[in-house]
């Protein structure tokens, strides 16, 4: 049995305190964010996402002359299965600021998954051409930084939800270490070795964002949606989900999946998974 390591201990801790904090709330009168006032409301959250990708790395010259090309991408999986056990860091929270019709929202991801198992399952040429199909077990570090920062404009609200127009950016920052294994003997290749890669994308967006409501209950479905481009070729994130509404705040769980397109030949990286959050509002 794997024992409970200290980031996962307090990321349950942190849980347990946060479900314990909602109870202990007191009822509050229905905030109208559309009342001409300034509101505020706060999101920690947590997320949880298969994270794949195709990356490029600096191939070993000894890998790149055994497989005759200028191999310089492979492909990787990780999912919470694999990093849950060996979490080093993580925080999620998203906020907004609104008066009126405009809003100020922001989204902060930081991810620090250490060592995990994890298979190469693509080579890919400077093309982006397969190339032979090699198995290899593999340990992926990665730690990465999201932000995302916009403005938004309500279009239209009332009885049946809203809709926000959003503008503004995200900036990405991603470092991965890949150290593999090779499954079986094959003299052409090194059976050990290490790659590493390391990106900083700054990208502008634009988006929506909203929520549907349900009649007179307290059940609504929260959406969002953004495109954008910039030094990566392009990006985009959705989310989709059912939330239930308390008088000091939200309660949601959705599905959400952010994807990056780095340049023209597919290099790319996801991440898919649900996400639980409270938002708190005054």
């Amino acid at each position: 049995m794997k024992q409970t390591t200290p980031a996962l201990a307090a990321l349950a801790q942190a849980t347990a305190l946060c479900v314990g904090s909602l109870i202990a709330i007191p009822a509050a009168a229905q905030i109208d964010p559309f009342d001409g006032n300034w509101h505020f409301s706060v999101t920690p959250y947590l997320w949880l996402p298969n994270v794949n990708g195709d990356l490029d790395y600096d191939l070993p010259p000894r890998v790149s002359d055994a497989l005759q090309s200028d191999v310089r991408r492979l492909g990787a999986e990780i999912g919470p299965n694999d990093y849950l056990s060996n979490l080093q860091f993580a925080l999620m929270l998203s906020g907004e600021a609104r008066k009126g019709p405009w809003s100020v929202v922001t989204d902060i991801i930081y991810l620090d998954l250490g060592n995990q198992d994890s298979d190469i399952h693509t080579f890919r040429g400077p093309r982006g051409e397969p190339l032979p199909n090699l198995s290899y077990q593999a340990e992926t570090s990665l730690s990465a930084a999201v932000w995302t920062l916009a403005g938004g404009y309500t279009l239209s609200h009332g009885a049946w939800g809203n809709v926000d127009l959003l503008a503004g950016f995200r900036y990405l920052g991603l470092d991965t270490e890949l150290k593999w294994q090779l499954a079986s003997s094959d003299d052409r290749l090194d059976r050990t070795g290490k790659v590493s890669s390391n990106k900083d994308e700054w990208d502008g967006i634009l988006g929506v964002k909203g929520q549907i409501l349900f009649g007179d209950t307290r059940w609504f479905m929260p959406y969002y949606l953004d495109v954008g481009t910039g030094s990566s070729n392009w990006t985009w994130q959705a989310a989709l989900g059912a939330g239930y509404r308390f008088d000091w705040g939200d309660v949601t769980l959705a599905l959400r999946s952010l994807s990056y397109a780095f340049d023209e030949n597919d290099a790319d990286i996801r991440f898919t998974g649900p996400v639980l959050g409270a938002t708190f509002r005054w």
